[in-house]
């Protein structure tokens, strides 16, 4: 899959990402906003077997944000199942060097375009931690509204905090 953004696309995942991966995955400044499941500090093994997973998808839905030289970040949507079956939650992480460029913006917005006219899923939904205004201002520019604050329901870095819950649906 590739999707243009001019300077930047989104695109498969390919062997030559892992350096790029570990270069910028590899920030505490990334992982606190992200499930621990993102390790912090994240290594070249760490990078291989996200790559493998990645590539076994089916259908893939984890991507690499790019720039033409590089992979710069990571953007992807995780249908759900049973009676959730037509949502799926979005995540997306960018590169320190490359924040407040508005990449992660253009980025979830070309994303949300290609999930809704390439799949039956017709919510796409994303969760930010309390301490992150970057990224529920990524999700609003991009269009996704704020549904609500779910209070004292994730523990991130030995803290229980608060979770924004926002939504784009397909009408």
């Amino acid at each position: 899959m590739r999707i243009d953004l001019g300077e930047w696309n989104i695109r498969s995942f390919t062997p030559s990402d892992a350096e790029a991966l570990v270069r910028y995955a590899n920030n505490r400044r990334i992982s606190i906003n992200l499930r621990d499941r993102f390790p912090c500090p994240y290594t070249r093994a760490d990078a291989d077997a996200f790559l493998a997973a990645a590539w076994a998808q089916q259908p893939e839905s984890d991507f690499a944000i790019a720039s033409r030289n590089e992979l710069i970040g990571g953007i992807g949507f995780h249908p759900q199942a049973d009676v959730h079956r037509l949502s799926a939650e979005v995540g997306y992480w960018l590169g320190e060097p490359f924040w407040g460029r508005g990449i992660a913006t253009a980025a979830l917005r070309a994303l949300t375009e290609w999930v809704f006219a390439t799949t039956a899923l017709v919510r796409l939904y994303a969760h930010v931690f309390e301490w992150n205004p970057a990224s529920a201002r990524v999700l609003e520019k991009a269009g996704y509204t704020l549904e609500g604050r779910m209070r004292r329901s994730v523990i991130k870095d030995g803290q229980v905090i608060d979770q924004l819950i926002y939504a784009m649906v397909r009408e």
